[in-house]
C-alpha cells in the first residue's frame, strides 16, 4: 500500500513537472530569462543553445515539495495515521534532507537570477558560494545530530568500521560541498543530469525501501518522477535548462537521501558519474599549471569531450547512464556485503 501511494505521488510529480512547463518556459522567454552560453564551451553550443530559458529546476522543485508535503499530511503522523512505520524522527530527518536541497536550489536560483540579470555567466562569487553552502551543510549536520544521528563511524564490507570521531562533519561535509557542485558541473548538455539523476533516485528508492525507510522511498521516487517530467523539456534539444537552481537541488537531495539512510559512503556509487565528471576538470586544470599549458583531456568536464569527438548529446546521454547503472549495481553489492 505504502509503495503504491509513493508510485502514485511520483506520477503525480511528473505530471506537475511536464505540466508547468506549458506555462512556464513560455514566461522564461517573455521574461528573457536566456542562459549565457560561455565562450570556452564547445562553440556550437553558443550557436544553438544561447538564450534558451533557464531555472527550468523550479518546476520538479515546487512538484517534489508539493507531493512529498501532501503524501505526508495524508498519509503520514502529520495526518494522524502512521507513513508506513514512520516515526517522527524519521519524518524530520527527511524533511531536512528535503529542506537542505530547497536551500541549494534556491543558493542556485540566486546564481541563475544575477547571471540572467546581468547577461553574463558570472553569478555569485565563489567565495559567497562557499560560505552559504556551509551555512547550509553546518543547519543540516545540526539538524541530524539533534534528532539521534549521532553516529560519526563508515561502515564496510564484512563488518569493518571506520570511527572518524569529530572529523566525521568536516570531512563529510567537504564530500556533500564537492557532490553538489559536481551535479552542477554535470548538468552542461541536454538531458545529461535529469538521465543519471533518475538512475540513482530509483536506486535509492529500492534500497529505502527494502530497508523499511519509507520517507525516503517517498522522496526518492518523486525526485525521479520530477526529472522524468523535466526530461520532456529538456530532453536534446532542450527548450529549457534546469540552470544551477535545479542542479543544486538535484545535488542536495542525492546527499541527503544518502546521509538520511546512514550510509554516506554511498554517494561515491551513486554519484560516480557527478564525481568523474567534476573530477577531470581537477586534474585538467592541475595539469594544466604544472605543465604551462598543456592539457589531458580535449575539454572539460568530461562530456564534453566526447561532444568534440562527434558524439551525439542522446548517445552521451545514454553512456554516462550506463556508468550510473554500474555504479548503482556496486553499490548495491557493497550494502550486501556491509
Amino acid at each position: 500500500m505504502v509503495i503504491w501511494i509513493s508510485v502514485i505521488a511520483a506520477v503525480l510529480a511528473f505530471g506537475l513537472t511536464w505540466l508547468a512547463g506549458v506555462w512556464f518556459i513560455p514566461f522564461l522567454h517573455k521574461l528573457k530569462y536566456g542562459q549565457t552560453i560561455l565562450d570556452i564551451g564547445p562553440k556550437w553550443h553558443k550557436a544553438k543553445k544561447q538564450g534558451t530559458p533557464t531555472m527550468g529546476g523550479i518546476m520538479f522543485i515546487i512538484a517534489v515539495s508539493v507531493c512529498f508535503a501532501c503524501a505526508v499530511i495524508l498519509f503520514g503522523p502529520l495526518g494522524g495515521k502512521n507513513f508506513a512505520g514512520e516515526d517522527r524522527q524519521e519524518l524530520v530527518r527527511a524533511v531536512s534532507g528535503l529542506i537542505m536541497a530547497v536551500m541549494f536550489g534556491f543558493m542556485g536560483f540566486l546564481d541563475d537570477f544575477i547571471k540572467v540579470k546581468k547577461k553574463h555567466n558570472e553569478g555569485l562569487t565563489v567565495m559567497q558560494k562557499i560560505v552559504i553552502q556551509v551555512l547550509i551543510i553546518a543547519a543540516y549536520f545540526a539538524t541530524l545530530y539533534l534528532n539521534g544521528m549521532t553516529r560519526t563511524a563508515i561502515l564496510f564490507p564484512w563488518g569493518w568500521t571506520w570511527e572518524l570521531g569529530w572529523l566525521y562533519y568536516p570531512i563529510m561535509g567537504i564530500v556533500i560541498l564537492y557532490l553538489v557542485n559536481a551535479v552542477n558541473l554535470t548538468d552542461g548538455i541536454d538531458g545529461l543530469c535529469s538521465c543519471v539523476t533518475v538512475v540513482y533516485m530509483a536506486a535509492f528508492a529500492c534500497i529505502s525501501g527494502i530497508l523499511g525507510m519509507y520517507c525516503e522511498t517517498l522522496l526518492a521516487l518523486l525526485t525521479a518522477g520530477g526529472c522524468i517530467g523535466f526530461l520532456m523539456w529538456n530532453f536534446p534539444p532542450a527548450k529549457v535548462f534546469m540552470g544551477d537552481t535545479g542542479s543544486m537541488f538535484l545535488g542536495g537531495m542525492v546527499t541527503a537521501l544518502a546521509f538520511i539512510m546512514g550510509r554516506p559512503e554511498l554517494v561515491f556509487f551513486f554519484g560516480i558519474v557527478y564525481i568523474w565528471d567534476a573530477m577531470t576538470v581537477v586534474i585538467q586544470r592541475v595539469y594544466f599549471k604544472l605543465t604551462h599549458g598543456k592539457r589531458i583531456f580535449r575539454m572539460t568536464p568530461i562530456h564534453h569531450a566526447f561532444e568534440m569527438r562527434g558524439w551525439k548529446e542522446v548517445k552521451i546521454d545514454f553512456f554516462f547512464s550506463l556508468i550510473a547503472i554500474i555504479g548503482v549495481v556496486l553499490g548495491l553489492m557493497y550494502v550486501y556485503m556491509a
